[in-house]
């Protein structure tokens, strides 16, 4: 099992989008096909923005409060002919309970209750995708290394990117700044 973070919302075909969970430790992301409404509602949890009138994730997480449940994590744990399958798991302190969820579902209340996403690894495997160096620089350069960040500041010098081989270059100089107060 490992923990995935929603990473960003693309538009796809009319009235769809894809959800792209990334996986840092496999530098994996994976693309799951999601409605307009559905990409509303995690854009709204994501940004931490309450609508005016409660929405149905906000209902569901009131009435688990009422009821004692927490929720402990989500996880997407299979995909069948293209469709992702996910399953809360909530608990009322005692007695742990797992309930199955649309992903997206599932995905928005874990935003809005600021519980890990997971993913089991045989769905990663058969549906994830090797991001390259430059794109993970673009999605998340706290996740790559000083190598792969001097690899992409190669790059952007190449294709004279000044101002991205800049930004990455300040990044370089951070972090080996850290690395030198690590040693005193």
């Amino acid at each position: 099992m490992k923990q995935v973070i929603p990473l960003s919302m693309q538009n796809s075909v009319s009235d769809s989008y894809i959800l792209m969970l990334y996986e840092p430790e496999q530098k994996m992301q994976v693309p799951i096909l999601i409605g307009t409404h559905e990409a509303q509602t995690i854009l709204l949890a994501q940004e931490g923005v309450k609508p005016r009138r409660p929405m149905t994730h906000q209902m569901m997480l009131t009435m688990m409060d009422t009821f004692g449940l927490t929720m402990k994590e989500v996880t997407i744990d299979r995909v069948v002919e293209g469709v992702f399958y996910a399953t809360l798991h909530v608990t009322d302190g005692f007695n742990e309970k797992a309930i199955d969820s649309r992903t997206s579902d599932a995905v928005t209340l874990a935003l809005l209750c600021q519980c890990p996403i997971m993913m089991k690894e045989e769905v990663i495997e058969e549906t994830g995708v090797k991001m390259k160096n430059e794109e993970l620089m673009k999605k998340n350069p706290n996740d790559a290394n000083i190598e792969e960040l001097e690899e992409e500041l190669r790059r952007c010098e190449e294709n004279e990117e000044y101002e991205r081989a800049a930004e990455i270059q300040d990044e370089i100089n951070r972090r080996r700044e850290i690395e030198g107060d690590k040693r005193r």
